[in-house]
């Protein structure tokens, strides 16, 4: 866990573009920066998500070479139904993308998160202090940390949506 780091907004410009060079844009519809790293002032684990919104997931999966050049490792659905997840940098991970239909319930959950903690500062303040506070209790253990957070992100993600859909439908 890191503080923010700015540098961050450039290594996903830089992934972004290679994605699109290397994959069908035709199939593309958006490449979206997701996670921690997308919120300016939240700490994170400096891995860089990016969220690629595709109009076919059997057109991306015939695609996997492409983004094997790129260094990522296919990980199928990877426990979320409907979800293609890669990873880049092994042990070492830098970055990681999670492929989602258009419009899919993980679209809409991914970026109504990230825009609710920019729109509300104290609160994105507040998970960066459960993030904190997950990396001292759980001793490197994965689970345990994402488990120490999982009650926060349940809640404020349904906020998130109600949020943004009152908003979408006052306009």
């Amino acid at each position: 866990m890191v503080d923010y780091c700015p540098q961050w907004v450039a290594d996903f410009a830089n992934e972004k573009a290679a994605i699109e060079l290397h994959f069908n844009s035709v199939n593309i519809a958006s490449i979206h920066h997701i996670g921690s790293t997308s919120v300016k002032g939240l700490c994170a684990k400096p891995i860089i998500d990016i969220l690629l919104e595709v109009y076919s997931l059997d057109v991306l999966d015939a695609q996997t070479a492409r983004i094997e050049l790129l260094g990522y490792e296919v990980k199928g659905e990877f426990g979320i139904s409907g979800r293609r997840y890669f990873q880049k940098g092994g042990i070492q991970r830098t970055h990681q993308v999670h492929a989602f239909i258009v419009g899919s319930p993980g679209v809409e959950r991914h970026i109504a998160f990230r825009d609710y903690l920019i729109a509300f500062p104290k609160i994105m303040l507040e998970y960066g202090a459960i993030k904190k506070e997950g990396v001292k209790l759980c001793n490197n253990d994965i689970e345990k940390y994402v488990a120490h957070k999982n009650q926060f992100i349940q809640f404020h993600e349904q906020q998130a949506l109600n949020y943004f859909s009152l908003k979408q439908n006052r306009s």
